[in-house]
């Protein structure tokens, strides 16, 4: 076999790879059944791009409703139930084991045992609690914007979501042993080059006037993470999964909340 037939068996070698890696990415991310095994586990976190690739089809799919002739608030409904369908509750678990470690008082033991603790306190009640009506909320906004701008919008929010995951896998330093030490800490940050690169399509080819909106979408969850990244480190003594699905669930309301407002004002 020539050379040629040898680059084409390299570029198919690659393909395979990723498509793996997505495959590892939409059944980490999601509770679709795509048959998750350790090739697939592995290649995923090999590449923080997959992230991104599952943001697309969540926040694809789960903007739906805004198409459907239906009133605001039913629309909105839609939007979050199929946000959980799709993605299950591992980042929402997350989300509010980590209300309860911020809650807790005490060094940074005690905070790791209210995390790891199975029962959810006020702290991670409260925070669950304010994040899924802050989610209510910016959908709202966001299906005011009108159907073909809202789910430009929930798109966006679902891929910077993901970004903001990818950035903390890349840059965050990994906690106590467990999911988020097996994800974070293994990449650089010159990994984050093609996960900007993926994330780009969400801002192309935007209706008239959004561009900026879209933009402030995505810039809006990668800085969440970062700054869930930094209360992680901090408190926790580094990034966990559950700092991961936090990061998801808060950079996804904060992304829909920057694209309203910039709509909105500007």
């Amino acid at each position: 076999m020539g050379a040629g037939g040898n680059g084409w068996l390299v570029a198919t070698g690659g393909d395979l790879a990723v498509l793996t890696a997505i495959r590892g990415a939409l059944a980490f991310l999601t509770r679709l059944p795509v048959g998750g095994d350790e090739a697939a586990w592995n290649a995923f976190r090999a590449t923080p791009a997959a992230f991104v690739v599952a943001g697309y089809v969540v926040g694809g799919v789960a903007a739906l409703p805004f198409l459907a002739p239906l009133p605001v608030p039913t629309a909105v409904a839609g939007y979050v139930a199929a946000l959980y369908l799709l993605t299950g509750v591992t980042h929402a678990d997350g989300l509010a084991d980590c209300g309860d470690a911020a809650a807790a008082h005490g060094p940074a033991t005690e905070r790791r045992e209210a995390l790891k603790d199975s029962a959810t306190g006020v702290g991670g009640a409260l925070a669950l609690g304010a994040t899924l009506v802050a989610l209510a909320l910016g959908g709202l906004g966001v299906a005011g914007a009108g159907p073909r701008v809202a789910v430009r919008l929930a798109l966006a929010a679902e891929v910077s979501a993901k970004v903001g995951m990818a950035t903390l896998a890349a840059l965050g330093d990994p906690g106590h042993e467990g999911l988020g030490s097996a994800v974070v800490g293994d990449l650089s940050a010159a990994a984050l080059l093609p996960v900007v690169a993926v994330a780009a399509p969400a801002a192309l080819a935007a209706p008239a006037g959004s561009t900026p909106a879209l933009g402030a979408t995505l810039l809006a969850g990668p800085v969440a993470a970062l700054l869930v990244g930094r209360w992680a480190t901090a408190t926790l003594g580094g990034v966990t999964g559950d700092a991961l699905g936090a990061a998801n669930e808060l950079g996804r309301v904060v992304a829909l909340h920057a694209g309203v407002v910039v709509w909105t004002l500007w």
